[in-house]
């Protein structure tokens, strides 16, 4: 059996309710809640979260929620990981016993339900523990630089200085869509990583954080864009 949860809390600081904010024209969860429903491949897709509003929207597009997220792991400081171990632990107490569990983050709008299955594919292909979405850097990494304490700028790794580009390995960052384990995996490490990860590779043009109202802007142009290309 295959689970999706998705962590969506009410308290956004920085851009407020954001989870279900008008994004190109429909709230910002139900871009995660529908591309998951399309899949095919879930069982079920729990939204865990601690706002009656959300809990509504989310209901509206086809999620369940089966409780309201207590507050002592609704706060700024409690980590998506928590919040899906809780959530197993709650719908293993409701007699649902998963064997994959999906994290998909409300934040997603560039998520599609082929890279949900190919992450399923992978994970199952591989016999590995987990799989989550990732991308390049636009750079190379190990050109990086920062201002010391002068406020003058010095390289990172100052040793790669002369270091051509192509020399350099290729690196890669969280994507933030979404996260693939065995549930036997996470409910032993209480987390998605594993010496055993195997990445999900998304081009740049379909990753943004939206965590500023700048962002916002820049992934709604770009979502518009990629409607527009077809």
């Amino acid at each position: 059996m295959n689970v999706a949860i998705i962590p969506a809390r009410g308290g956004s600081k920085r851009i407020p309710g954001k989870n279900i904010r008008d994004f190109a024209g429909k709230p910002l969860i139900s871009y995660s809640i529908e591309a998951t429903r399309k899949s095919g491949i879930f069982d079920h897709v729990f939204v865990s979260t601690d706002s009656p509003d959300i809990a509504r929207v989310a209901s509206e597009y086809g999620a369940e929620i089966p409780f309201i997220r207590g507050s002592d792991i609704a706060d700024d400081f409690t980590g998506t990981d928590a919040v899906v171990f809780d959530t197993l632990q709650r719908i293993t107490k409701l007699g649902i016993h998963a064997d994959y569990v999906c994290c998909v983050y409300a934040t997603a709008p560039f998520i599609r339900p082929a890279d949900l299955k190919k992450g399923f594919d992978i994970l199952c292909s591989c016999e590995e523990c987990s799989a989550f979405t990732v991308t390049t850097f636009p750079a190379p990494i190990f050109r990086a630089l920062k201002m010391n304490e002068h406020d003058t700028l010095e390289m990172v790794w100052a040793k790669h200085r002369m270091t051509r580009s192509q020399d350099l390995p290729e690196c890669f960052h969280d994507a933030g869509q979404f996260y693939w384990a065995t549930v036997k995996h996470f409910l032993a490490e209480k987390s998605f990583w594993s010496c055993n990860t195997i990445p999900i590779v998304l081009p740049r043009y379909r990753v943004q954080d939206i965590d500023t109202f700048e962002d916002w802007e820049v992934a709604e142009r770009m979502y518009k864009a990629l409607q527009g290309d077809g």
